[in-house]
């Protein structure tokens, strides 16, 4: 069972993981793949069985992918209802296929017809050169060379959200838009409130330096965009300021 395509979106591939080892990073995988909206999760030969107690609590929610993940006892099977298989691995480990980053084999999976597969290898040993065989291209990243070690859900991850690129349906943060710039008029009137407060407390000494001065904190009140909301703060800042100090008791 495949994911179905909904509008604007195209087919998601299916996440194979190959004789996974622990229920905590199948768990994990499962949430790292509803993260970018994949729920089709296979599994080939679970070490432990399947279901696995531990997946669930560290699927932090994800439940839906585990209700739907499939068993099956090998990779050919798993794979079997899709056209394009990839594997990842850090090493090609003698096998000479084409080599992508996720991001170039994403591109491939949106446009492929007859379905997509990933496969992941065990946390331990990666996989298999009869597991790789079966694939028609290897994904890898750019990695430390002296730890290329990434953990199971750390490599759906990435591959995931290479493809969530291309998922037109998956909604963006949302953007918090900025206050637009305060008027002219407004920026005006802050500037003579707090022209008119310093003319009272003599600040602008020498008068020869007065015109130069007075354009100086011109410049610095409009340069930074004021919003409307900046300006009415500062306004009630001066206010304050032409009041008569709070005595104390």
């Amino acid at each position: 069972m495949t994911d179905t395509p909904r509008p604007n979106r195209p087919a998601p591939p299916a996440i194979v993981l190959v004789r996974p080892q622990l229920g905590e990073n199948i768990g994990k995988a499962a949430r790292a793949m509803l993260n970018f909206g994949l729920t089709d999760m296979r599994l080939v030969a679970p070490r432990d069985g399947w279901p696995n107690p531990s997946a669930g609590p560290a699927a932090s929610g994800a439940d839906v992918v585990l209700e739907r993940a499939q068993v099956f006892d090998t990779v050919a099977e798993a794979v079997g209802d899709c056209a394009h298989v990839y594997a990842t691995t850090v090493r090609k480990r003698g096998v000479t296929k084409p080599v992508l980053t996720p991001e170039a084999a994403a591109k491939e999976w949106i446009g492929a017809s007859g379905g997509s597969a990933i496969l992941f290898g065990p946390e331990r040993s990666g996989l298999e050169t009869e597991d790789l065989a079966l694939a028609r291209a290897i994904v890898t990243v750019p990695i430390n060379p002296e730890f290329g070690s990434l953990n199971l859900a750390q490599a759906v991850i990435l591959t995931a959200y290479e493809w969530s690129k291309h998922d037109a349906s998956l909604a963006q943060p949302t953007r918090v838009e900025d206050e637009p710039p305060a008027p002219q008029e407004e920026l005006e009137g802050l500037i003579a409130h707090l022209d008119g407060l310093l003319e009272e407390r003599g600040y602008f000494q020498p008068i020869d330096r007065a015109p130069a001065t007075r354009r100086m904190l011109r410049t610095l009140l409009t340069q930074p965009c004021w919003n409307s909301g900046q300006v009415r703060s500062m306004r009630g800042v001066l206010s304050r300021l032409e009041r008569r100090p709070i005595e104390s008791d």
